[in-house]
């Protein structure tokens, strides 16, 4: 009697090794799509939000001890008319103690930072998450796109690490900008007093948040399974809708 054919059982593909948590830092600026498809299996995201802290607070202990918060401060009173004048019409003994809130204030606000950190990501993970979820149908969890958020702001640690170069090699106190310290935007070369509107237009055209923006689509296009483009469409519209809102408000507040 003739032997049955066998029918071959077919092999289960191998599954893709989960990655490190430094792994999926490393890969967010070389292969971020490795580091999004792993964020699809586990939405650990303490690993970037740890590294965005540690740096951010060691580049504001840098200047607290270059330049000093108080100078710090009184660079923002000038860049503002409204708060020069302010200043201006007090009393010295009143100017002084209001300079010295605006000094303790930013030390505070500054070394809180990590609370920032969080809480500014989580609200853009939101209104991305509704986006992606609600506009489209995408595959998504709140979880994973907080995730890719914060992995997508890795980028802003190189302008950082640059802005920690600047002041090691002597930028000039008079001129320090805490909030645009390094040359990584156009308006970095623009005084915010002459034209405050396009000052925050020109600040928003920035190398490391255009690399944060083009991240943060593609771990919403791997994580939600949307297209690329869609998902470009998506975060760039965004962005552009709180630039044109955050250099109105800017150019009103004076």
């Amino acid at each position: 009697m003739a032997a049955l054919p066998v029918t071959p059982v077919p092999t289960p593909a191998p599954e893709t090794a989960a990655l490190s948590q430094i792994a999926r830092i490393v890969d967010t600026f070389v292969a971020p799509s490795k580091t999004f498809a792993d964020v699809r299996r586990s939405a650990s995201w303490w690993a970037p939000f740890i590294l965005l802290s540690v740096v951010a607070l060691a580049f504001f202990y840098q200047v607290d001890q270059t330049i000093g918060f108080r100078k710090v401060a009184e660079n923002q009173i000038s860049e503002s008319p409204r708060a020069t004048r302010q200043m201006e019409q007090l009393p010295p003994g009143q100017r002084e103690q209001a300079l010295t809130r605006q000094t303790n204030g930013t030390r505070y606000f500054l070394y809180g930072y990590p609370a920032i950190i969080l809480l500014r990501n989580l609200i853009i993970a939101a209104v991305l998450f509704a986006t992606f979820k609600f506009a489209v149908s995408a595959d998504l969890q709140f979880s994973k796109s907080l995730a890719v958020v914060m992995y997508a702001s890795l980028p802003l640690v190189v302008r950082t690490l640059l802005a920690m170069l600047s002041v090691a090699a002597g930028a000039s106190p008079d001129s320090f900008n805490i909030r645009n310290s390094v040359a990584t935007n156009p308006g970095y070369f623009l005084n915010r007093v002459d034209a405050p509107f396009l000052y925050g237009i020109a600040t928003a055209v920035d190398i490391c948040m255009i690399w944060t923006l083009i991240v943060t689509a593609i771990g919403f296009s791997c994580v939600g399974k949307v297209k690329r483009s869609t998902a470009l469409a998506i975060v760039f519209g965004w962005y552009v809708v709180f630039t044109l809102a955050a250099a109105a408000l800017g150019a009103l507040s004076g």
